[in-house]
Formats: structure tokens, sequence, C-alpha cells
């Protein structure tokens, strides 16, 4: 019987209850400790927290990631550039540098900003105010909330389906039935990510489409295990545009978000939660394939 994978979900902001803490992430949790391997055995022990800081404004638990059991870390960029210290990527490079895997996602605007000193991984992030978009004609408003600039792709309402685009046949996108996966959770303004030029390890699986301006835009990038200029054998690594993707919110509007969400909600997945099948798939897929990270 083998033994279960430790994950760790993260959010890189201390607990706040008006806010996107660990606990709006309960049914991502839920789910991945739900999981079955063929003889009923639990294929994932999951940790779920907040950001907690010590004195020196970084938190111990991180610092000593790289030589814990940790497996994978799902990190949630719901800071406004004010979360994880330098020394605190650090800490999770080195993590992935030992062959942890790490699933890092963030929002629109600077949302997740400081997972941006993140090696390797932090520069498929791009932001307004740092690490921006490289090509300048992605640098302007897509949705046309005023308080909200770019990047800021607009897939859809809170509560409705957004349909994606794979670009290949990557098992991360793979359904058990052998078809693509199809719908995601929508958010109205969702954050810019790319291939980093620099890395060949690194790939744009599957776009989203703007329902404003008609534009495609990057939704999943990929990361491939790879052995890096020093040595190190890293981990496998996916950037994702938005954790609204797995958000209990953007799963189930009647779990409510912070009071700062001002637009109303859509109802698609409350009146048919059947294609929210697709992104739990992608959940047990992504969970597995990090995984096959460790050595």
């Amino acid at each position: 019987m083998s033994k279960p994978v430790n994950i760790l979900l993260q959010t890189t902001i201390p607990y706040a209850e008006d806010d996107w803490h660990i606990g709006r992430f309960s049914l991502l949790a839920d789910h991945l400790r739900s999981l079955r391997d063929q003889d009923g055995t639990s294929l994932y022990d999951v940790i779920a927290r907040d950001h907690e800081p010590d004195d020196s404004g970084n938190d111990p638990f991180l610092l000593g990631l790289a030589d814990s059991d940790i497996e994978e870390i799902w990190l949630f960029g719901v800071d406004a550039g004010n979360g994880f210290t330098k020394t605190e990527c650090a800490a999770v490079t080195k993590f992935r540098q030992r062959g942890g895997g790490l699933f890092s996602t963030r929002d629109h605007n600077d949302l997740g900003s400081s997972l941006c000193t993140l090696g390797g991984v932090g520069a498929a992030h791009y932001f307004h105010s740092i690490n921006p978009d490289p090509d300048p004609d992605r640098n302007q408003r897509d949705d046309h909330n005023p308080s909200i600039d770019y990047p800021n792709y607009h897939s859809g309402s809170n509560g409705d389906y957004q349909r994606i685009t794979p670009l290949v046949e990557h098992e991360l996108l793979m359904r058990p039935d052998g078809r693509l996966i199809e719908y995601f959770p929508a958010h109205p303004h969702e954050g810019g990510i790319g291939a980093p030029v620099n890395d060949d390890s690194a790939r744009v699986i599957a776009t989203g489409m703007s329902q404003i301006t008609g534009r495609p835009f990057n939704l999943i990038v990929a990361f491939g295990q790879k052995t890096d200029s020093h040595g190190n054998h890293l981990g496998r690594a996916i950037a994702e545009s938005s954790f609204h993707h797995v958000v209990d919110y953007n799963w189930d509007i009647s779990t409510g978000c912070p009071s700062f969400l001002e637009e109303p909600p859509g109802h698609q997945i409350e009146e048919d939660a059947s294609k929210l099948d697709d992104v739990k798939t992608y959940v047990a897929n992504v969970a597995r394939w990090l995984a096959e990270s460790e050595p």
C-alpha cells in the first residue's frame, strides 16, 4: 500500500475574515482528500494554511519546506504585492530544486505579485506594476470595471462557466473517457501569464477567451521536469491565470465571497453543476502530475 502524497495548500496572506483566506479553498481541499486509489486508500494528505509570519516577517513553516515531507505546494497569490517575502520565495524555490511539485496561481492587476520572485515560475506571472507582459499590446484593460486595471481578462461572471481551448493533448487536460477538458469556472478579471522565453520546459497548454473583447488569453502554463544550470533537478510546476478556478465561491456561489467583490454572480454552475466535473478532473490530474516530480 503506497503512502499518501503530502500536499500543502498555502495562501500568501495572514488570515483575514473578509479576504481570500485558506478557508475559502475548502472545497478544493475536500476534493483532494476524497480522492482514492483502486483499493480505496487516500491518495493525498492535505495541509491547508494561511501565511503566518513571525517578528522577522518570515513564516518559519515556509522556510523549512525544502527539508520537510511536503511533496507538492499549491500557492494562492491573494496578496496585493506585500505577501511572501523574497526569503520565503527563495525557500519555495529551494523546495522545487529538490524535486517538489509547485502549483502557483494569482489574479488580476497586482494581486499575487509577491510570487514574482519564485525561481523560474515567477517569470510566468505578468502583473501591472511588476514583470508586465512582454507583449505591449497586452498591457491594456480587458474588463471594464473602472477600479481594476490590467491584466484583467473577462472570461465570464463568477458562478458561470468558461469554455477553454486546450492547445495540446496534455495529460493535465485529459478526462477519464479520453476526451479533453472543456470547462473551467469563469471570472470577470483573470490575470496574465506566459511561458518564459528562456525556459524550454515551459509551454502554454490552454487558453481562455475574453467575453468582452474576444481576445484569447493564456490560462495554464505547464513546466516539465528539468535540470537547471546548477545541477538541480527541478520538479514540475504550473502557473495559472486565476485562483478563482479553484476557490469555493466559483464552485458554489452560496459559500460567499469577500465584501470587496462587487460584480453580481452568474448562475450557470448553480443550475447545472455537472460541468464542474471538468475542473475537478483537472485538479486530480494536477495532484497526480505534480506528485510525479518527486525523484
